[in-house]
C-alpha cells in the first residue's frame, strides 16, 4: 500500500476506535444514572418496574377524583338546589309553569317541548310529555293556555316564527275528575305563521285577563326582535293586537298578572307601558299606549310586573333597578312613580357592576329572583338586599327563570319553587331563601 494512503487509514482506525471507546464509556456512565434514578423497582419485576409511570397515573386519577368530587359538589353545591331535570338534547330556551304549579313546559334547541308533571319537586323522577315541534322549527318559547292541557309554542324556521297550540280532545264530563290530572296530549289546536315575519319570536307570555270586564281567557303576547309585540287569545289563536315599540330592537316584553298592561324593555333606557281595554263582553277591545317609564340612564335590560298588577320592577345596565308605582291616573296625565332604587349588588373581580339579564318576583312579591350570566341571586324586595346567591347554578348562561304561581309538594311540604333553564340541557328547581 502506497504510504501516502496508509496514514489516513491508519488515522481512521484510531478515531473508530477511540469513538468506540468514548462512547462505551458514555451509555456505561448513563445506565448508572438511569440505575440509580431507578434503584427502588427492580427491572425483574414489571409491577415495580412500572412504578415511574404510577406516580403520573395517581395524579391523573387524583385530578379526575378532584373533577368528580367537584360535580357531585356541583349537584348538591347550594343548600337551596332542589333538584335537576335532565334528558334535554340541547339548550333549552324556555320554560313556563301552568297555573296551578303542577306542570312545567319547557322548550329545547332539540327540537322538543316537555311537560314535565310535578308531583314533588324533590322527586328522584318525573313523568313526563313529550311534544314534538313540526318540522323545519325548532321553539324558542313556550307558555300554558286556560290550564295544564294546552300548550302554547313559538317556533323559529327558514320562513319566520310559528305560534303553535297544543291540547287534549274535549273531555266527556264523566272523566272530567280524569281530565284534571292527564298531561296535554299532542294535537295541534290551531296554528299561525309568520307571525312576525321573519324575525324570531324572543318571548311569549301568558296572562289570565281578569281585569275589569275581561272575560277570563288566557291572552298570550309574543314579543320579536324587531320592534312588535302581538297580542293571542290563547284559546282561538285569534288576535287581539299589534303594537309597536318604535324602539330599534326588543329585549323583552311581559304581561301583568292580570292581563291589562303590557310592557317592553327595548333598546333605550325608557319602558313603554300600553293598556289592554276590554269591551263589556269581555272580549279585548283595543291596545293603547298608556305610559312611559321614566329615569333610567341606560338600557333596560329586564322587567317585571308585581303580583298585584300595580307595579313594575326594572334593571338597567345604569347599575340600577327600579321599583315603579304605574297605579296611576294616567287619564288625567298623571306620570307612574319611583317608588324605590336599589343598586344592583353584583360585581366583577374588579369591582365593577354588573347588570342583571333576567328578573322575576316570587308569587308572594317578597323575593326577586335574578341572573347575570350563570349567577342567580335571590333578593329582598322590600330592601334590595342579597338573600342568597349560586355563583354557578348552572355550567352555562341561565336563559329564562320562572316562579311556581304557588308553593308546590317538596318532600312532604309545600315550598316556593324557582325553575331556571340554561344552555347547559338542564333545568333545575329551587327552593325559596329565608327572609330572616
Amino acid at each position: 500500500m502506497d504510504s501516502a494512503l496508509l496514514i489516513p487509514v491508519i488515522s481512521v482506525i484510531i478515531g473508530a476506535l477511540i469513538a468506540v471507546i468514548f462512547f462505551r464509556n458514555y451509555f456505561s456512565k448513563r445506565r448508572s444514572e438511569v440505575q440509580t434514578i431507578s434503584h427502588p423497582e427492580l427491572p425483574s419485576d414489571p409491577k415495580k418496574h412500572q412504578k415511574p409511570l404510577q406516580t403520573k397515573k395517581s395524579h391523573y386519577k387524583s385530578h379526575s377524583h378532584s373533577h368528580s368530587s367537584d360535580k357531585d359538589q356541583n349537584k348538591k353545591h347550594h343548600p337551596l338546589d332542589l333538584n335537576t331535570l335532565k334528558g334535554h338534547g340541547d339548550s333549552v330556551t324556555g320554560l313556563c309553569f301552568s297555573s296551578d304549579g303542577s306542570s312545567l313546559a319547557t322548550a329545547c334547541g332539540d327540537g322538543m317541548i316537555r311537560v314535565f308533571k310535578l308531583d314533588d319537586a324533590s322527586s328522584k323522577s318525573f313523568k313526563f310529555l313529550r311534544i314534538n315541534v313540526p318540522a323545519g322549527g325548532h321553539p324558542t318559547a313556550v307558555a300554558f293556555g286556560d290550564d295544564a292541557s294546552s300548550v302554547i309554542i313559538s317556533s323559529q324556521g327558514l320562513s319566520g316564527s310559528s305560534l303553535y297550540m297544543y291540547g287534549e280532545e274535549k273531555a266527556k264530563a264523566s272523566d272530567e275528575t280524569k281530565q284534571q290530572t292527564k298531561l296535554p296530549l299532542p294535537e295541534i289546536k290551531w296554528e299561525n305563521h309568520k307571525v312576525h315575519d321573519k324575525k324570531s319570536v324572543l318571548t311569549l307570555v301568558g296572562a289570565t285577563a281578569s281585569y275589569g270586564s275581561a272575560d277570563g281567557s288566557t291572552i298570550v303576547a309574543s314579543c320579536s326582535e324587531g320592534t312588535d309585540i302581538r297580542l293571542w287569545h290563547a284559546k282561538t289563536g285569534k288576535l287581539l293586537g299589534d303594537v309597536d315599540t318604535n324602539q330599534l330592537k326588543n329585549t323583552m316584553a311581559t304581561l301583568s298578572p292580570n292581563g291589562r298592561f303590557i310592557a317592553a324593555a327595548a333598546f333605550t333606557a325608557d319602558v313603554k307601558v300600553w293598556e289592554v281595554v276590554y269591551s263589556k263582553d269581555g272580549s279585548v277591545k283595543e291596545v293603547l299606549r298608556v305610559m312611559q317609564l321614566k329615569g333610567h340612564k341606560s338600557a333596560v335590560t329586564w322587567l317585571c310586573f308585581t303580583p298585584n298588577s300595580e307595579q313594575i320592577i326594572t334593571a338597567s345596565k345604569d347599575g340600577s333597578m327600579r321599583i315603579w308605582n304605574i297605579n296611576v291616573r294616567y287619564h288625567l296625565d298623571e306620570d307612574p312613580k319611583t317608588l324605590k332604587v336599589f343598586p344592583i349588588p353584583l360585581h366583577d373581580s374588579n369591582g365593577a357592576t354588573l347588570y342583571y339579564d333576567r328578573l322575576n318576583i316570587s308569587p308572594d312579591g317578597k323575593i326577586l329572583a335574578v341572573t347575570h350570566g350563570s349567577t342567580l341571586q335571590w333578593l329582598c324586595v322590600e330592601t334590595g338586599k342579597i338573600l342568597d346567591t349560586a355563583e354557578k347554578a348552572h355550567d352555562g348562561d341561565i336563559t329564562w327563570i320562572s316562579w311556581a304561581p304557588k308553593p308546590i309538594p317538596s318532600g312532604g311540604k309545600r315550598v316556593l319553587v324557582l325553575a331556571t333553564a340554561s344552555v347547559d340541557k338542564k333545568v333545575k328547581l329551587w327552593a325559596a331563601p329565608s327572609l330572616s
